[in-house]
């Protein structure tokens, strides 16, 4: 079984190499006068297919002269045309899928955010509407509201947080008024309020108290949605937290009302510049006051899985409608873990972090801003969220538009 191939009229012949009757005698033998014998093929065969094989039209001088592979299937014939690859790419995305989060103030300006280039602290009145109505422009019709709370307001217990004529409250009356089809997302928490810096009440020894937190949770909720809420979303991770506002919700006539639990919410080094932009960071302790350094008793450990799914069955059971994985692409497993054991929506947060990272990188000239982001934003979706909370949201609409 020696020889060489040579092509002819377009097909592959085989012939039996005449130099190397001597080495076809000794088939058995691994090699030939100190040879390999596969060697001596290649040597014999290699002159004959390089003179016999046609020179492929275009290729660079010094390109190999080979046959085609004997290969019954080539991935790459589904990849050779902007045609074939659109017809059957397997995940999309568009404006539908995205939520604007917007950082709103009780004021009138505008105020930029260092550590978010692009973003800014809106001015409830004006700076909010305009946002919205740019984002809606291009079919991005969901925001979530997070408000920059004047320190004067904030106390241990964040009793503002359910305040009827509070910022978010007016702010989601105002939106609800302009723009009645607008889907309205709302942040129930108590870190925006909470004069220690946590979601949660902060006891003097330092423990975050569960139960008494989740009573003013359910007050916060209920609050919103009497402003005219469509979702409001629990990002305390509390235990329990979903169930107590569901019956909190339908005790109060809001069975419409839906909710997008932050459901795998991890203790992440990628909020920064949120709690910059919301100044919510935890505070150091003051008079005999300890005040946890972090939010680790509550958001989960980054290095844990199967705790997710733990979680995921809970909230799916205690009434959620959406459940969320925070942040996005460092926790992509997560979101595949939550899409393939439930049925629900998933939603996952492009976080603050990752949106500085991208426009650091775009800056320095390091990235293509506009590939980047859209391939981040489409690998979210490929790993099975629904809704995606993105500060680029209104800018990725804008280039799935086709503008540049």
């Amino acid at each position: 079984m020696h020889g060489s191939f040579i092509v002819s009229s377009g097909t592959l012949k085989r012939c039996l190499a005449p130099n190397f009757a001597d080495a076809a005698s000794t088939s058995r033998r691994r090699s030939v006068r100190g040879i390999p014998r596969a060697q001596q093929v290649a040597e014999i065969e290699r002159p004959a297919l390089q003179q016999s094989t046609p020179k492929k039209a275009n290729a660079p001088p010094g390109t190999p002269l080979v046959p085609p592979q004997d290969l019954p299937s080539r991935p790459r014939r589904n990849r050779r045309s902007p045609s074939i690859r659109e017809a059957i790419s397997e995940t999309t995305i568009s404006p539908a899928n995205l939520i604007l989060p917007v950082f709103i103030h009780d004021g009138e300006q505008n105020i930029p955010i260092g550590s978010m280039p692009g973003v800014d602290r809106l001015g409830w009145r004006h700076g909010l509407l305009d946002s919205v109505a740019e984002a809606r422009s291009y079919g991005v019709n969901s925001v979530v509201l997070f408000p920059k709370t004047p320190e004067e307001l904030k106390t241990p217990t964040a009793e503002e947080a359910f305040n009827a004529d509070g910022l978010v409250q007016r702010s989601i009356r105002l939106l609800k008024d302009r723009y009645p089809d607008l889907e309205v997302y709302t942040d129930v928490a108590l870190d925006p309020y909470n004069s220690d810096g946590h979601d949660g009440i902060v006891r003097d020894d330092g423990v975050v108290m569960n139960d008494e937190t989740v009573e003013f949770l359910c007050r916060q909720a209920v609050s919103q949605a009497r402003a005219g809420a469509d979702c409001v979303s629990p990002s305390d991770m509390m235990d329990g937290r979903v169930g107590a506002i569901r019956r909190a919700l339908d005790r109060e006539g809001f069975t419409n009302v839906s909710i997008m639990a932050y459901t795998a919410k991890y203790a992440s080094a990628y909020y920064g510049p949120f709690r910059d932009a919301l100044a919510s960071a935890p505070k150091a302790g003051q008079e005999n006051r300890i005040i946890p350094k972090d939010k680790k008793t509550y958001q989960q450990d980054p290095a844990n899985y199967r705790e997710a799914l733990r979680e995921a069955r809970l909230d799916e059971a205690e009434g959620a409608d959406i459940m969320m994985v925070k942040p996005g692409l460092p926790y992509l497993d997560i979101i595949r873990l939550l899409r393939d054991n439930s049925t629900l929506p998933i939603a996952a947060y492009h976080v603050s972090g990752e949106y500085a990272m991208l426009k650091a990188a775009a800056e320095r000239g390091w990235l293509n801003e506009r590939d980047a982001v859209l391939e981040a934003l489409l690998s979210l979706r490929r790993a099975g969220s629904d809704l995606i909370l993105t500060y680029y949201a209104t800018q990725a609409a804008k280039w799935m538009a086709g503008e540049h």
